[in-house]
């Protein structure tokens, strides 16, 4: 375990680094993030919304909460093994003395973790100051909106691992960067919060491990989801991210099994 927690450590510290573009970064979200509020705002002004499943408030939070969280969201897969895999330098990734799934996984983390601490501190000071966003329904809904983000970044490293994994057969990667992002932003709650989704949808968007990624937490923050469903979520995030890892575990098994290095 040493070991993972070392990698992990460098790949943060070593992302930590790019600041200006987590600056860059933090700017256009919050013009995006006033674009989405004033959106929702006509919504809520025009006499549409008395069924509307959240207050205006509560959407106003679960925005900024997104502006702020956003780099948990899958973009690519990691850029590193993208590379070692096209150049045929994976090769030395099976030769290191350490389980080849929890290096990338443990890679994953850092890549998920490190620019979202850039980005989410000084976008939740400016969207709480100035910009409507409000703090936890409660002490226990902090607490449980923070085991949710744990479970929530475990669950995204996850995902992200075994679309680095998928490299050993796509070996470019272009057509998961390109399908993928499409489908978790969309529901994970990034684009519209689920409980605003049609009924006959609502099922299937539970099942999904999407929304553990940034609804869940989300709603929890914002007392959509009562302290009663909390343990439910939860689980159903940490199933999901326990499932994916098995899942993650065997595919690489079978691709190293088989692996034609690229390149040389």
């Amino acid at each position: 375990m040493r070991a993972y927690g070392a990698i992990l450590s460098a790949r943060f510290r070593a992302l930590l680094q790019y600041r200006a573009a987590a600056l860059a970064g933090l700017g256009t979200q919050l013009f995006w993030g006033l674009i989405r509020v004033m959106i929702f705002g006509a919504f809520y002004e025009s006499g549409r919304s008395a069924s509307a499943p959240m207050s205006f408030a509560q959407v106003v939070t679960y925005v900024w909460l997104g502006q702020a969280m956003i780099r948990l969201l899958l973009w690519r897969p990691d850029a590193d093994v993208q590379e070692m895999v096209r150049s045929g330098t994976v090769a030395y990734e099976l030769t290191r003395p350490v389980d080849l799934y929890w290096l990338w996984y443990a890679r994953s983390v850092a890549n998920v973790t490190a620019p979202t601490v850039l980005r989410a501190v000084p976008m939740v000071i400016i969207a709480g100051l100035f910009l409507g966003m409000q703090a936890p329904v409660s002490p226990a809904a902090g607490v449980a909106w923070a085991a949710a983000m744990v479970l929530a970044v475990l669950l995204t490293a996850s995902i992200a691992t075994l679309l680095s994994i998928s490299l050993l057969w796509t070996v470019s990667g272009q057509g998961v960067t390109t399908l993928v992002p499409a489908v978790v932003w969309c529901l994970s709650g990034m684009i519209l919060p689920l409980p605003m989704f049609p009924d006959w949808v609502q099922p299937l968007l539970e099942v999904l491990p999407f929304r553990g990624m940034m609804d869940t937490p989300f709603r929890i923050y914002v007392g959509h989801i009562p302290a009663a469903g909390w343990a439910g979520v939860l689980a159903h995030q940490a199933a999901w991210a326990a499932g994916l890892v098995m899942l993650g575990r065997w595919i690489l098994k079978r691709g190293t099994r088989r692996l034609v290095v690229q390149g040389g």
